[in-house]
């Protein structure tokens, strides 16, 4: 059993959970239901992480280019499978229980059928008064886009004399009502970041890569990442 203290965890966690796919491949299924068994993990860490009390947990759902460059049928089957998940998440016990805040990050509105987006809505409504935990959804998300928008706003409003600030360029993000990152998993066994996800966010985050596809990094596999994470001296450039 892996053993850390409470204080010792961090305050918000992101999830890249890569290898869906390539696990389904791996056990001759179709890629939806890879796809599907990622979901199911998905319900499993966020329980844990709330058992744990780690206030903020996020997962990187979709990218813009996940939702554009793939297959049509598995972008269907993956819209299906969100839809199907936060359904299940607006009627969870323990996200009222635990008063659990949900976010949904991302050009979602956009790029997704209303089906979808009435359930989303309904996920947001539900829990906007919450404070105890957050749980963010990274949908049709790209870092670069992010970045780059935030920029575009930031040079519209500045004023004559004005200074550029952290908490300006903070302010215009995305993912300005989210805590800094301090601890960052990525699954799949492929060891590097993609589209500058949270690229302002992530500065100064820890970063944990674990060989094992997502459907197989399951709470035994969360509690290493955090022990590990546990372990670390952090000296801020010190």
């Amino acid at each position: 059993m892996t053993s850390y203290e409470t204080k010792s965890l961090p305050k918000h966690v992101v999830i890249i959970p890569d290898g869906n796919r390539r696990w389904a491949v791996q056990h001759g299924l179709k890629v939806w239901e890879g796809h599907e068994a990622g979901a199911k993990n998905t319900e499993n860490l966020v329980r844990e992480a709330e058992r744990l009390g780690i206030r903020e947990i996020s997962f990187w759902g979709s990218s813009l280019e996940n939702l554009t460059k793939r297959p049509v049928a598995e972008s269907q089957a993956l819209l299906r499978i969100y839809e199907t998940y936060f359904k299940k998440l607006l009627e969870s016990e323990d996200i009222h229980k635990d008063e659990v805040h949900i976010r949904f990050i991302g050009h979602w509105e956009e790029q997704f059928p209303d089906s979808l987006k009435k359930v989303m809505y309904a996920c947001l409504k539900a829990t906007e008064n919450y404070k105890k935990h957050y749980l963010n959804f990274f949908l049709a998300y790209s870092g670069d886009d992010d970045m780059r928008i935030a920029f575009q706003k930031v040079a519209v409003t500045l004023k004559h004399g004005e200074l550029v600030t952290d908490a300006l360029i903070k302010k215009n993000l995305m993912t300005c009502e989210l805590a800094p990152v301090e601890l960052l998993i990525r699954t799949g066994g492929e060891p590097h970041l993609s589209s500058g996800f949270m690229m302002w966010d992530i500065a100064n985050a820890q970063l944990y890569f674990s060989d094992k596809y997502y459907p197989d990094f399951g709470v035994a596999a969360f509690r290493e990442a955090l022990a590990d994470y546990a372990a670390r001296e952090r000296r801020f450039g010190r």
